[in-house]
């Protein structure tokens, strides 16, 4: 039985028999050929999407949290702390729920997603809304965790990153070999260092015969990497990546640089696009943010970036079920009300 992703690449992270596993048993998540999306957006291309929306917390996060909070037990400590636009504080309460540690989560009040302020509710965060936005909120508890006896499990806490890498040595041994291009969306850029690291480290393995490049969006209103600077009110509808100082930012332009890949942006309009699209080509529901590495697909096509017959993962980083308000908003769906009567059901049904 699958039994979570430190007891499966075990010899490929930092833990020993003395570290306590705390799994929910995460990662594993499907590998989707997106043939239905190529088709509609014209792209000569195979299209995989990697759905991690599919993992405990519905988020990629439960990756990097099973380490962080691992190694945090392994060392003795009785709570742990971040700073979070959502999906992070769901993953950081419901592992420390299971390794009975206490979870502290700051978010910026009014910027977070009502399904991922639920979760860290029903796991028993204590949960402190400031008047800030993510960057200001991440400075505190890097504050906090330096005079106070409690971990910090932001992706600034390298054990973050060895867990979030084992995502890419999921897609190498599901296609065989390294993809020719990984799309990804950026927020903090944890991310898209924690994936280059595991594509890096099976290379050096000989386990794939490549590095791919990769292509990192953020979102136009929170672009601090693509425009050089911190951005002091990010905006976007896209709440998982609504930040504007990336705690990774020199390792993801690493990562671009050495894949010769790029960071660029998309706009709410080309995320939302993206998000419908995704949803009614391919039956897959992601969240905003997610959507930023389909967004990038196109765009990048339209830039002319993308050579033909090449094999492209796009990673889906959170699930729908996280932001019902933006679905609900975004759809243009109308729900269609009647009398319980069958004749009046089938006259709204226009048959």
């Amino acid at each position: 039985m699958y039994q979570g992703l430190i007891n499966k690449y075990r010899e490929f992270l930092p833990v020993s028999d003395k570290t306590p596993v705390i799994t929910l048993n995460e990662g594993n998540t499907p590998l989707i050929k997106a043939e239905n999306l190529a088709k509609k957006i014209g792209l000569n291309c195979e299209i995989y999407l990697k759905y991690e929306g599919l993992n405990p917390t519905g988020s990629f996060k439960d990756r990097g949290m099973t380490m962080a909070v691992s190694k945090a037990k392994e060392d003795g400590s009785q709570a742990v702390i971040c700073a979070s636009t959502g999906n992070t504080s769901a993953a950081a309460a419901a592992y420390a729920a299971k390794a009975g540690m206490r979870a502290y989560v700051l978010i910026p009040d009014g910027y977070i997603a009502l399904g991922k302020l639920s979760q860290a509710m029903m796991y028993g965060a204590e949960i402190i809304a400031i008047k800030g936005n993510f960057d200001e909120a991440l400075e505190m508890v890097i504050e906090i965790s330096k005079n106070y006896p409690i971990t910090l499990v932001n992706s600034v806490n390298p054990f973050r990153i060895e867990g979030q890498k084992t995502g890419a040595f999921e897609i190498i041994e599901a296609l065989g070999d390294a993809p020719d291009y990984h799309f990804i969306p950026v927020g903090n850029a944890g991310n898209i260092t924690a994936y280059f690291k595991g594509y890096e480290e099976f290379y050096a393995l000989k386990k794939s015969s490549h590095l791919p490049k990769m292509m990192g969006f953020e979102a136009e209103g929170a672009a601090a990497i693509v425009k050089g600077e911190r951005i002091y009110k990010p905006e976007t509808i896209a709440t998982a990546i609504r930040i504007g100082n990336p705690a990774s930012w020199k390792q993801a332009e690493r990562a671009r640089d050495l894949s010769k890949g790029i960071i660029n942006y998309v706009t709410d309009d080309e995320i939302i696009y993206a998000y419908k699209l995704l949803a009614s080509t391919e039956g897959i529901f992601a969240e905003p943010a997610s959507c930023a590495s389909v967004a990038g697909v196109i765009k990048a096509q339209k830039l002319g970036l993308i050579e033909e017959n090449k094999k492209l993962v796009c990673i889906l980083t959170g699930n729908g079920l996280k932001d019902p308000d933006s679905a609900i908003k975004y759809s243009q769906s109308e729900v269609k009300k009647t009398d319980a009567k069958l004749d009046e059901i089938i006259k709204v049904m226009k048959f």
